[in-house]
């Protein structure tokens, strides 16, 4: 699968998966699966029995979930440590 060049391409799971994945966010069709059954996955349409996810959708719901850039491992825990400790208000 390589990524489409369309926005608007209707995927099915496996190949949206494959997608995403060459595109940089590693993602499995069985993760998709179970985002769609809890309903955090990206947004999909069903064709009879199959979903079918939008490019642009899936692409902007990946982007969205990748967290801020950082420089060093230990950033995450120095900013958890300052809002538990009341410093972040």
């Amino acid at each position: 699968m390589t990524i489409p060049d369309n926005p608007e391409a209707l995927l099915r799971r496996n190949q949206t998966a494959a997608a995403l994945s060459q595109a940089g966010y590693p993602t499995s069709e069985k993760t998709l699966a179970t985002q769609a059954s809890r309903g955090d996955g990206p947004p999909f349409h069903r064709y009879g029995r199959y979903p079918l996810y939008r490019w642009a959708d899936v692409l902007a719901w990946a982007e969205a979930r990748l967290k801020p850039a950082r420089s060093s491992t230990s950033a995450h825990q120095s900013l958890a440590e300052t809002v538990r400790s009341g410093g972040g208000q």
